[in-house]
């Protein structure tokens, strides 16, 4: 009997179809990374080298300025960890949620071939912001770690537990914001006024153990709350954090992510005709 007539060697026409499309979607998110790098990096000088300096930069300096006005941090002995553990996590998020937030407006041209779908300018926008943020993560503890006397124990499942929420959270709000912003543009407006004041809410600088009641238990219902909790876990062992619960923020952007993408699914075509 031929060899070629047993099952594992038949390839059916349906399963070439399937790595057809899987190769498509694959070269199409590549495409569109690159289209990202060229159109926001690639227009002024030194491109994503400042992308990644200017929030290194900022965060170093943002630490010194609150290490000055506060003599001592609310935990542990180095204010800048204790910045850090609070602001990286806090601007992983808010950078992948804005990024996905413009998917739709910033890929329209492309989104009119039939090859490309809203899904492949998302999934890129995050994955480049994701190695970006990343990499600023990494640049900021290290040199954090290296130049100071922090006392403080990695435990690198709590610090991608953290991270990893932040990322869902991020692709969460920001596939249902891609959606609210592109059928009433004024959203992004308000949107931009209500998270003014996110970096206080999430105790990036306070620690929220220190919040008095009623306002502290207020305040977890703010899923970045848990996230940053869970970072300063992953940093100071004698921190315990009994209000984080990491399925919550988790949730949400789950839960966040599955209504954009129904809606998208839904009036996409009716989107980007309009834009």
């Amino acid at each position: 009997m031929s060899t070629t007539n047993r099952p594992e060697f038949v390839v059916t026409a349906k399963t070439l179809a399937t790595q057809v499309r899987y190769l498509r979607t694959v070269r199409s998110i590549g495409a569109l990374a690159m289209r990202e790098m060229s159109t926001t990096y690639g227009k002024s000088p030194g491109g994503y080298f400042w992308s990644v300096v200017e929030p290194v930069a900022g965060i170093a300096l943002l630490s010194v300025v609150f290490s000055i006005a506060l003599r001592s941090p609310p935990l542990g002995v180095n204010f800048q960890i204790y910045f850090a553990t609070g602001f990286l996590p806090f601007i992983f998020y808010r950078e992948i949620e804005t990024k996905c937030t413009g998917a739709i407006r910033f890929s329209r041209t492309l989104l009119l071939y039939p090859g490309v779908t809203y899904v492949d300018s998302i999934i890129a926008r995050a994955i480049l912001t994701t190695l970006t943020q990343m990499l600023i993560f990494y640049l900021v503890m290290g040199g954090v770690l290296a130049f100071w006397e922090t006392r403080t124990s990695v435990d690198p499942t709590l610090v991608l537990s953290s991270l990893g929420a932040a990322l869902l959270l991020g692709v969460g709000v920001g596939t249902l914001n891609c959606y609210l912003t592109a059928v009433a543009p004024v959203w992004q407006h308000v949107w931009s006024v209500l998270n003014r004041p996110l970096i206080i809410l999430s105790s990036v600088i306070f620690l929220h153990d220190n919040i008095p009641e009623p306002w502290k238990s207020y305040l977890e219902w703010n899923p970045l709350v848990h996230i940053v909790g869970q970072m300063r876990c992953g940093f100071f062992p004698n921190y315990r954090g009994e209000y984080i619960d990491m399925l919550y923020p988790c949730g949400i952007g789950l839960l966040f992510l599955v209504v954009g993408l129904v809606l998208l699914n839904r009036f996409n075509r009716d989107i980007v005709n309009a834009l």
